[in-house]
């Protein structure tokens, strides 16, 4: 119900005589399209009228959308949702019809796996409509899963740069790219080493999007990355979120491949840092919740001095180092 005042009501009718005017407001009340708000007071005039009218807005006929979604869908398509909220049907058309008509016409296409952009696009000829519109909304209102669009997710593709293919070898993932520069640069330099170790390859981690990426590691790198023998590094900030990430990564690859801190270089950020009179005060809205993976791979007196960093509220971050210290 919509709320409209006498005026508006009697726009149309401005040019007849009151007496007109009224007939047409008891018209309407007759037809049930207002209602009177009582409270508004009435006009003044006689005979009166209500300055203020409850208008009716009209019933949707839906009838030919129930009988579309009865009777011309596929038996794939769930259509229960739909058949109790049709204006929502009506809203959803669109996707839905195309989604049928990929069911009816072109479901063998379902055999061959794609990403989701590209049978997002085939489908409904907007490539983020499942990633990032209604899609998965709809196929939910339609009672599907994604799985039988048989989709695979994608990653951004891992940025690295190898010294050599030589294996088996040392991998080291960095946290920011900075410090991805400037280790390169060492290495582009003639150096063979990294803070005595041994690196052949550097993989920029770029923050937590390194927990996607190596999801897909087997599929990423080039078969010397993946060797037998190959041992892989992680080195990022001394704070909160940097170790979070490291320990987080450890886990998801547990079954497949330890990952490791690369202690040479926390080691070297806790010997400069102590250089300094002071440390920048940890970033708000950092989730404090780590454990105690990354701390184990330290002599207790560097775990004890890192936790003592973090517990006074600072940080260090990765770029402490420079290429002068590698």
């Amino acid at each position: 119900m919509k709320r409209i005042s006498l005026e508006q009501l009697l726009k149309p009718y401005q040019n007849e005589n009151y007496a007109g005017q009224y007939r047409r407001i008891c018209g309407l009340l007759d037809s049930g399209r207002i209602r009177p708000v009582k409270a508004s007071g009435t006009n003044g005039k006689t005979p009166a009228l209500y300055r203020e009218y409850w208008l009716a807005e009209a019933q949707k006929n839906y009838e030919e959308l129930r009988e579309e979604l009865m009777y011309q869908l596929v038996p794939l398509l769930s259509v229960d949702y739909y058949l109790n909220h049709l204006s929502i049907y009506e809203q959803d058309r669109k996707w839905v019809l195309l989604l049928n008509t990929y069911l009816k016409e072109r479901r063998e296409l379902l055999e061959h796996q794609e990403s989701v952009n590209e049978r997002s696009f085939e489908i409904w000829n907007r490539e983020k409509f499942l990633s990032r519109e209604q899609g998965k909304k709809i196929l939910k209102r339609c009672g599907l899963e994604l799985d039988l669009l048989n989709v695979y997710g994608t990653s951004e593709p891992l940025s690295y740069y190898s010294h050599t293919r030589d294996v088996p070898q040392n991998l080291l993932i960095l946290e920011n790219k900075d410090t991805f520069y400037s280790m390169r640069r060492h290495l582009q330099g003639g150096n063979e080493t990294i803070l005595g170790e041994r690196i052949k390859t550097l993989i920029y981690g770029a923050g937590k999007r390194i927990w996607r990426s190596f999801q897909d590691f087997e599929l990423c790198v080039e078969s010397y990355m993946k060797a037998e023998g190959n041992r892989i590094f992680y080195f990022g900030d001394l704070d909160y979120e940097g170790i979070g990430i490291y320990e987080s990564l450890a886990e998801l690859c547990r079954d497949s491949r330890e990952i490791l801190p690369f202690v040479p270089a926390y080691e070297a950020m806790m010997k400069k840092a102590g250089q300094r009179e002071d440390l920048p005060e940890t970033k708000e809205m950092q989730n404090r919740n780590i454990r105690e993976a990354f701390f184990s791979h330290f002599t207790p007196e560097y775990a004890g001095a890192m936790r003592r960093i973090l517990e006074e509220g600072k940080y260090i971050p990765q770029e402490i180092l420079n290429i002068s210290d590698f």
